[in-house]
């Protein structure tokens, strides 16, 4: 007999409509919340008990690993319906609840050592993404909270962004937040991310929740049933979130002729991929004048129809293209689901994602910022280096991991060195004028303040012009390597791995390799190892090395990383030479996989293929 679960919850009189609330609402549930359910084991329980213990322990080692392979960096991750071909559910409503509890008493014992005495009525505010899982795992949130004794606040739908700025933004100003989303993932799964006034979660924070959960929901694995005696109130914070946008675009153009309107005259196409995006859509850019005429995928619909909502997404990028050039706009806008990611195209119809976004946004900053230090994660190009240099700035290469990166910047700042922009490749981007706070909609919002002061000082080239001398690298590839091994032993075989290509690259076994750095932010050793007083923890092992030979100097580099969604390494190569990138993954089967014998412990075949053929496969 498997393991099931079995859900009930009269939740239709409390049902959404889709879409943002034009006016606040702060009334409670008129419901009380049942949320029942029941598992059935297979596996024998081992019970441990102490004489000093208050309750007896239950211990189910396989159910507790299932909770703790929950989390995903600073983030809660899993499949949470049915859909998905060779994963099942994990993600279930009393793995949630146990989460959610644990973060509830998280919050207060920290409150509490900070302040010196006890806490109650700790507020803690949950939004969502247009998920299918979300009415269902909302529940199980609101009820582990309430077991912490938290009071919990229902956004509705919502941003991640707007989440943390829930417990910022009077008359609101939470003790924290949860985020529900799973960002650009499929409609299958779900997630978790945390937040308090100090911004989000550590990984380290995160996994001591889990680990406290896993405890949680191991002892619960007799039928639990629970109605909350205080419902959730439900707020209507996004309307304050959206004003705060418009504000700042106002206060910043501080247009001559129309304040309160400084975006008329510009067309702007949205694509929100049917995510929580489309408030930016009416509350923000309508309000401000502008005329969003052909924006697409507005509507939320939690099982993403029309493409991923994914500014690295190529089908959302190229429809966001033919809109902006059809309708002849000035901007288009792509979000990622939770909107703490974004990308733009510009009036010619160029996407403006990954290192060009970077790039962009680094020109911005360093205008009003001379000299400052970005922050990236290791997979950017040289090209991207250069081009920060020549505008006075330093690059500081560091690991990959949006949180990673935004933690970097803020530590660089603690130690005395500005860091104003913090930027990973995949679109999350942070500033330290907000809060260090990776948020998409802030991001464009910086981006159309330089478009409109642009035009006013009569400039017509539009964003793009801005990064015309970005050079591109002359080749790029991603290649993964899967760890063979069970689920559990999968992250400790990756970072052997990982582990044995730094060693043999600083043997000197792979002749012109060598681990970058960028010393003056003390980080070294393949963009890893910080040398300051307070190192990072490491979440996911990776190395950079930079790669050079006699006929064309350092030509490129390889990055090899621990994934921390999935089993596996990825690979990531870029060369300015022709055959460059194919070169070096011959190097690297030949010389660190097939002669370290780790070919036996991960599946290299997608490196045996590009290494002889130049395919990717």
């Amino acid at each position: 007999m498997s393991s099931t679960s079995t859900l009930s919850l009269p939740l239709q009189r409390n049902a959404r409509k889709k879409g943002f609330p034009s006016s606040p609402v702060t009334k409670p549930f008129k419901t009380n919340l049942t949320f029942s359910f029941s598992l059935r084991l297979t596996k024998a329980i081992h019970v441990k008990s102490s004489r000093t213990a208050k309750f007896n322990e239950v211990v189910v080692d396989e159910e507790i690993d299932k909770i703790r392979r929950l989390q995903n960096g600073s983030d809660v991750r899993g499949v949470a319906v049915e859909g998905e071909k060779g994963r099942t559910v994990d993600l279930t409503p009393p793995a949630v609840e146990a989460i959610a509890e644990s973060f509830g008493e998280w919050v207060m014992n920290r409150l509490e050592s900070e302040g010196g005495v006890p806490v109650e009525g700790v507020r803690v505010s949950l939004g969502r993404d247009p998920r299918i899982s979300g009415a269902s795992l909302s529940a199980a949130v609101f009820s582990g909270l309430a077991r912490a004794g938290c009071l919990a606040f229902d956004m509705g739908l919502a941003t991640t962004p707007a989440c943390f700025m829930s417990t910022l933004l009077p008359p609101f100003a939470y003790e924290a937040s949860i985020m529900m989303t799973a960002s650009h993932l499929p409609y299958t799964r779900n997630g978790l991310k945390f937040f308090t006034r100090k911004g989000g979660l550590t990984s380290p924070e995160v996994e001591a929740i889990c680990d406290k959960a896993a405890r949680k929901y191991a002892n619960r694995l007799t039928k639990v049933s629970t109605t909350l005696s205080i419902p959730p109130t439900k707020v209507d914070f996004m309307s304050t979130y959206a004003k705060h946008l418009r504000d700042i675009i106002k206060e910043r153009v501080n247009h001559p002729l129309h304040y309160d309107t400084p975006l008329k005259g510009f067309q702007i196409i949205v694509n929100s991929g049917n995510g929580s995006g489309g408030f930016f859509t009416w509350d923000v850019l309508d309000k401000l004048g502008a005329d969003t005429f052909g924006s697409l995928n507005l509507s939320p619909d939690g099982m993403f129809p029309n493409h991923i909502p994914n500014p690295e997404d190529k089908t959302a990028m190229a429809l966001t293209r033919a809109a902006v050039l059809e309708n002849n706009a000035d901007l288009g806008i792509v979000f990622d689901t939770d909107v703490d990611r974004s990308g733009v195209v510009d009036s010619s119809g160029n996407p403006i994602n990954g290192d060009k976004l970077i790039a962009l946004m680094a020109a911005i900053v360093l205008r009003e910022h001379p000299g400052s230090t970005i922050v990236t994660d290791a997979r950017t190009s040289m090209a991207l280096t250069q081009f920060i240099a020549n505008r006075g700035g330093h690059h500081c290469l560091y690991r990959v991991g949006y949180r990673n990166v935004i933690d970097k910047g803020v530590q660089l700042n603690k130690d005395g060195i500005e860091a104003h922009l913090m930027m990973e490749t995949s679109g999350h981007g942070a500033l330290k004028e907000n809060h260090f706070l990776d948020d998409g909609a802030y991001m464009v919002v910086k981006i159309i303040i330089e478009m409109v002061r642009m035009k006013l000082a009569g400039s017509y080239e539009g964003i793009g012009s801005l990064i015309e001398d970005l050079q591109e690298p002359f080749e790029s590839v991603e290649l993964r390597m899967n760890v063979i091994s069970e689920p559990k032993h999968a992250k400790a075989k990756g970072a052997e791995a990982i582990e044995a290509f730094r060693n043999y690259i600083e043997e000197g076994k792979l002749e012109g390799w060598e681990l970058d750095s960028c010393g003056d932010c003390w980080v070294s050793e393949g963009c890893l190892v910080d040398l300051n007083d307070t190192p990072a923890a490491i979440d996911a092992y990776m190395y950079r090395a930079k790669v050079s030979d006699k006929e064309h100097g350092q030509h490129g580099w390889i990055h090899l990383r621990q994934s921390i969604h999935n089993p596996n390494i990825a690979v990531n190569i870029q060369s300015s030479v022709p055959g460059g990138c194919q070169s070096m993954a011959r190097v690297l089967r030949e010389k660190f996989l097939i002669a370290s014998g780790m070919e036996k412990s991960l599946d290299i075949s997608q490196i045996d293929k590009y290494a002889k053929s130049g395919q990717v496969g």
